[in-house]
């Protein structure tokens, strides 16, 4: 059988007494945090000007964007819900396969479920399962830095699985659903390298592609049957070298027990730098007005990511991927939120010159997906250095987010929505997904997150 085959065969054949309950668990978790941070997404550029942009492409009452509660065509729903939820650099990811497993999968289930009705909590908990299955798998079989933004080119694939699960495709239907999508695969680093808003809307383009694939599918159309392995396939263009991994894991293992929480409002890869920032700060009181310098040593794929120059026309797109910035924040804030991506204080003086006194070096390492390790060194104003290396960062899954930072996280985002979720819808929704496999109709959850 090959690769594709056997994605398409996993896909169809699980279902929820597959599923070890840490697989039920983990998936609640990143279902609640996903839609908090979608929701937190809805007030930031460029989410309310592409709900208004999709909606002169049609006014099907298919499914809701979250925040707004505004509703639209399935795949319209799901490319403004995936852009939101990447939209604050806020969502989850696999770590190992540097990819954000939850940010076109959710959003694409989430708009079929909707549109189709009487989806059961149960049936999206596997559909998620398989979903994440799928885009991680992609993601830690390549044997290469990024080429494309694998979020969005992986994450399709994850999508269209989630979607196709939940609407029952078959074997064959499923095989050319994966195909469709491919041919509509996207994702520039270049978006990512400039830290344009573009870089979120690849993830809602993802989800939009995954829904059209799935219907496409669904009404009988086909396509080329080996777009993994074929000479212009996934692991030849996209991802050279990908295919033998793949095969020799997938379906061996839970991606989604594996996902990573972000604590942080910001590019994953700068995640290990504040928190050792954070820990210097604890121990040696070091504020902007206390430190001289600090010297940062990321691994190269980190360096390549948020290894970009502080400047002072940076947007906030850009300064969530500027290491310098978020590391001058964490020590002279103590803490990295949302409210630092904001113009007034993106712009603060203080902030903008500690920044300027970061510098970023990258060490030599074999993995070319690798986040870790991470050093930091602060030289304070009296001449002493202090040093901080973190070799787990905070949310791996072997240095999980508590259940109460978990919670705080997700009000916090609820709040700070483009329409504020009152705190008792919050409650509802922290509810909802609780009992997820016991809810009846995953609508229930489009309703909570309507505003």
């Amino acid at each position: 059988m090959d690769a594709i085959a056997i994605m398409a065969d996993h896909v169809v054949k699980r279902g929820f007494r597959d599923l070890p309950s840490e697989v039920i668990g983990a998936a609640k978790t990143f279902i609640l945090d996903t839609l908090g941070v979608g929701l937190a997404g809805s007030s930031e550029p460029p989410a309310a000007d592409l709900v208004t942009t999709c909606a002169i492409w049609g006014h099907s009452r298919d499914a809701r964007v979250w925040g707004s509660g505004t509703w639209l065509p399935a795949p319209s729903a799901a490319m403004c819900n995936a852009t939101q939820v990447h939209n604050s650099e806020f969502d989850c990811l696999h770590e190992g396969a540097v990819v954000h497993a939850m940010s076109v999968v959710l959003p694409a289930a989430m708009a079929g479920a909707e549109r189709k009705g009487d989806v059961s909590g149960a049936d999206l908990i596997v559909a998620i399962s398989v979903g994440v299955d799928v885009c991680a798998s992609l993601g830690v079989a390549a044997t290469r830095g990024l080429r494309f933004f694998r979020p969005s080119t992986a994450g399709t694939f994850g999508g269209v699985a989630a979607l196709g699960k939940l609407i029952g495709l078959d074997k064959t239907q499923m095989v050319n659903a994966f195909s469709i999508a491919y041919g509509q695969l996207c994702g520039t680093m270049q978006a990512h390298t400039e830290g344009s808003p573009l870089l979120a809307m690849q993830m809602g383009f993802g989800a939009r592609n995954a829904v059209v694939a799935c219907d496409l599918a669904a009404r009988g159309l086909t396509g080329p049957q080996n777009v993994l392995e074929g000479p212009y396939g996934y692991f030849n263009l996209f991802e050279p070298g990908g295919s033998s991994t793949f095969l020799r894991d997938f379906g061996r293992r839970w991606f989604i027990a594996e996902l990573a929480h972000k604590p942080f409002p910001c590019g994953r890869a700068s995640h290990g730098i504040i928190e050792a920032c954070l820990r210097l700060r604890g121990r040696h009181g070091s504020t902007a007005d206390l430190v001289q310098s600090a010297k940062v040593l990321v691994p190269p794929l980190v360096y390549r990511l948020v290894g970009r120059p502080a400047t002072q026309e940076m947007s906030s797109s850009y300064a969530r991927l500027c290491a310098p910035y978020v590391a001058a924040c964490a020590l002279s804030r103590g803490k990295v939120g949302l409210a630092d991506f904001q113009p007034v204080t993106l712009h603060d003086p203080h902030t903008q010159d500690l920044a300027s006194r970061v510098t970023i070096d990258k060490m030599e390492a074999v993995d070319p997906n690798a986040l870790t390790p991470i050093e930091v060194e602060i030289c304070l104003r009296d001449g002493s250095r202090h040093t901080s290396k973190i070799d787990k960062v905070y949310g791996n899954p072997a240095k999980p987010l508590s259940r109460a930072d978990h919670l705080a996280k997700f009000y916090n985002n609820c709040a700070a929505a483009i329409e504020p979720l009152a705190p008792a819808a919050a409650d509802r929704l922290v509810e909802c997904v609780d009992r997820l496999e016991h809810v009846g109709d995953v609508a229930e959850l489009g309703g909570l997150l309507a505003g």
